[in-house]
């Protein structure tokens, strides 16, 4: 419950703090580019449920159906607003109404496609479900520059399910076993600090 609150605070805080930023970011995104301001897309969340994660929609309209599900590099699906929104993370600003719905919370893992969830380990799954999907963590501060660092592969797909997935699936693992107040205070923090500094290492 505190974690809960936590979220709630913060989200609408967040939310009526940002008003016009996401305004102007939403008029800039339809401005730059025909077509919806906000991207839907289906992801699992606690306990397999399925969601709709929002998010400033990047790419040009019917961009999944126009090439790999995987975005690298410096896809040219992306729009000229799209590179600068995925590079400062602002695209994903929208997913404080998740926050709200209770779909997400502020901290926990990545929510992923139901494609990738079908691929985790039986070892990890459930306990991977068990939080609630986050906005931000450990691996979205470590891999922030995953779609270069695919970009850099002849197979992207393969690259990330074998090298980026487990990584990621260990960090939500140790998160759900382990996370408290306290702990998400530093992510939100570390998160901040690896938009506005340094690219951190991994480890």
């Amino acid at each position: 419950m505190p974690k809960r609150l936590f979220d709630l605070f913060l989200a609408a805080l967040g939310l009526l703090l940002l008003a016009p930023v996401l305004l102007a970011v939403a008029l800039w995104v339809v401005w730059d580019s025909p077509g919806p301001a906000f991207f839907r897309q289906q992801r699992v969340g606690r306990a397999g449920r399925l969601f709709r994660i929002y998010k400033f929609r990047t790419m040009h309209p019917r961009a999944e159906a126009a090439g790999p599900a995987i975005t690298v590099g410096a896809d040219a699906r992306i729009t000229r607003a799209g590179h600068w929104l995925r590079r400062t993370k602002i695209d994903e600003l929208p997913q404080l109404f998740n926050v709200l719905l209770g779909h997400m919370s502020l901290v926990g893992p990545r929510p992923e496609v139901p494609h990738y969830v079908a691929l985790y380990p039986d070892s990890v799954r459930d306990l991977v479900l068990s939080v609630r999907p986050g906005i931000t963590d450990r691996a979205s501060i470590e891999f922030r520059d995953e779609s270069t660092l695919l970009g850099q592969s002849s197979d992207p797909e393969r690259t990330y399910v074998e090298q980026i997935l487990p990584i990621k699936l260990r960090y939500a693992a140790e998160y759900a076993r382990s996370h408290t107040l306290w702990s998400d205070l530093k992510i939100i923090v570390r998160t901040a600090s690896a938009l506005w500094g340094d690219r951190p290492s991994r480890g």
